[in-house]
């Protein structure tokens, strides 16, 4: 199969989705009003709430949300053949996660920036808003926890790519002073941004950097994973501006440069995909394809952890409300087209069926290392870039947006703590740098407490990850779907998908609960139990008040 024409088909269907029904949802269900005063500007402090150019927030949104799932996701489920993942990513990524985010956001800022959780409170009730933040908190756990661990993988994996990665924040914090203190052009900063990133990429190999085995009686990714926790902790109490912001909005960048040079190493050596279309001879042990497609890939179809973001940190930078569609649902896209690229890495990246066969011998095989090893060879052969340096650009890209992604969802969960304080009343919650340090706290004494000095511990709830990931984006769109009923909107078009994703998730959690049960899994059964009521218990709430606001007829 062409990989060239599995490429324009998708891309050219995104596109439709982005020019024709993402504008009919926005001027028709949602109707943005560019004159509502945005939370960015009504509260405007400088720290949190900061009215921003959309394309800075584009970038903002877009990397945040990425992180390595869109390539992870895709590059395990072409194991199922890769025919059901390109569908789901591509149909995925035009009625549901671009719906999805477009919507989060917007809900957001029609309530002063407040997250998913706290809108629950104010849509439906208070039971609803504790029980959602519930799911909430255990899922920015896991991936907090996560992220650390496949980051520090990929440092030790790739020397080369260590100085590009962390002088990536140096080249952020001299943008964001560049666009906010000196009012510099975006146009000349983004060059000058992007170039300096790309040297760093071009030096990388020519100065790999790694740690001994062991430092000061740790393991070297142990001591990667306290160095990536206390940049997360300093990155979520400084303004956004400052460092998260244009960190964001340069890796947005750098990744479209990866992406053109990927997608143009396609064109020019035309791949075949060696992988089959649907996998009839799937490795023993591989689980069925259905419901598990729909939570192996999350991040790059749909995916919760979207909506925190979306309804977290990017509402409170909205400056219009109109930009809202652009942020949101072209961010998403965004997200499609990178996993649309992990895809083809991981299927037409491979010199035969055999040796695609030798890689995937296994459910759970494949990911990061098969979309960098495959795209590396792509773009080897299609532009000429050395082995090494492709590795080293795609493994920045990849450890870029997970780093993205992290330090956002440790800002995210620390303003999880502070809306506890609120809540609850508990005045030492509502201070920062206090619910930093819970927020941190919590992932490492998750890490380090359960995963011992190798500091792996999140990968033991890990497992949960897909199905509590996409359980979120089903109940996010349940509550934007009562929001619209309750203003006398259309409703199908969140409806729609969050019916598909609550079946589907609901589904594969039961299915996950038993295995862990024969297992004897005990802490996963406790767990999936827990997100399962919590689940179910939001779904009735809400439904209670779509039946209770659902139009009568006459």
């Amino acid at each position: 199969m062409s990989s060239v024409l599995i490429l324009i088909v998708g891309l050219v269907c995104m596109a439709v989705g982005y020019f024709v029904y993402s504008r009919f949802v926005a001027t028709k269900i949602f109707q943005l009003d560019p004159d509502f005063q945005t939370p960015a500007q009504e509260i405007n402090d400088g720290v949190d709430f900061v009215p921003t150019n959309k394309f800075v927030l584009w970038g903002h949104h877009f990397t945040s949300v990425a992180g390595a799932a869109p390539i992870v996701g895709p590059a395990i489920a072409v194991i199922w053949g890769w025919l059901p993942a390109f569908l789901w990513v591509v149909f995925g990524t035009v009625f549901f996660a671009g719906i999805h985010d477009m919507s989060a956001v917007w809900a957001s800022v029609r309530n002063k920036g407040r997250s998913i959780g706290s809108i629950a409170g104010t849509v439906v009730n208070g039971r609803t808003r504790s029980l959602f933040m519930v799911v909430i908190f255990l899922l920015l756990l896991m991936v907090n926890a996560v992220f650390a661990v496949v980051i520090a993988g990929m440092m030790i994996k790739t020397p080369s790519a260590v100085l590009p990665v962390w002088g990536a924040l140096v080249v952020a914090f001299i943008v964001g002073q560049c666009i906010y203190r000196y009012k510099m052009g975006l146009v000349w900063v983004s060059i000058i941004g992007v170039v300096a990133l790309y040297g760093l990429i071009y030096a990388g190999p020519m100065m790999p950097l790694a740690f001994p085995d062991t430092v000061a009686g740790l393991p070297a990714n142990a001591v990667w994973i306290i160095l990536l926790f206390v940049y997360a902790a300093v990155a979520s109490i400084l303004p956004v501006w400052m460092l998260l912001q244009p960190r964001d909005y340069i890796n947005g960048l750098q990744l479209f440069v990866g992406l053109f040079v990927l997608y143009a190493a396609i064109f020019i050596v035309n791949p075949s995909v060696v992988a089959p279309a649907i996998n009839t001879d799937a490795p023993t042990g591989t689980p069925p394809i259905m419901p598990l497609l729909f939570v192996t890939i999350a991040c790059g179809a749909i995916s919760g952890f979207h909506g925190l973001v979306s309804t977290g940190t990017t509402s409170k930078q909205i400056y219009r409300e109109t930009d809202t569609r652009f942020v949101g649902y072209f961010g998403a896209m965004g997200e499609g087209m990178l996993a649309l690229a992990a895809i083809l890495a991981a299927t037409a990246g491979f010199a035969s069926l055999d040796a695609w066969k030798a890689v995937y011998a296994a459910f759970g095989k494949g990911g990061i290392g098969a979309f960098i090893d495959g795209g590396a060879a792509i773009m080897h052969a299609g532009v000429g870039l050395s082995p090494t340096l492709s590795a080293t650009m795609l493994t920045v890209m990849a450890a870029l947006f997970a780093g993205t992604t992290m330090d956002t969802g440790v800002r995210l969960q620390r303003y999880i703590f502070q809306e506890w304080g609120e809540i609850y009343n508990i005045k030492s919650f509502q201070n920062g740098t206090v619910a930093t340090l819970l927020a941190v706290g919590s992932c490492v004494l998750l890490s380090f407490g359960a995963g011992g000095l190798k500091g792996d511990g999140g990968m033991l709830i890990w497992p949960l990850f897909g199905t509590t990931n996409q359980l979120m984006a089903g109940l996010t769109l349940l509550v934007v779907s009562v929001m619209l009923l309750k203003a006398g909107r259309k409703v199908w078009v969140t409806l729609i998908p969050m019916v598909f994703l609550l079946i589907m998730s609901v589904f594969a959690l039961l299915l996950q609960l038993k295995g862990y049960y024969d297992q004897g899994n005990w802490l996963l059964v406790v767990l999936d139990v827990i997100i399962l009521v919590c689940s179910v218990l939001v779904s009735l709430e809400c439904a209670a008040s779509l039946k209770r606001y659902w139009p009568k007829k006459a």
